[in-house]
């Protein structure tokens, strides 16, 4: 697991709605911080910066 997690800045602090985020050279980890103890989704690099490419052009196919 890597060390290097940050807390988005669009979590919100008033109702615990917060994610964080951490990365090797290959793979994307994405926990809540309320729930740390059950562990991350794991992506590969190029499918979370496709995952952001949809969420930012809201293409995504929900």
């Amino acid at each position: 697991m890597p060390t290097n997690w940050r807390k988005s800045t669009h979590s919100g602090g008033q109702h615990g709605n917060c994610v964080e985020a951490a990365s090797t050279n290959t793979t994307v980890f994405i926990r809540d911080t309320a729930n740390r103890e059950a562990g991350a989704l794991t992506l590969p690099t190029p499918a979370f910066a496709a995952l952001l490419t949809a969420a930012r052009t809201n293409t995504l196919n929900l």
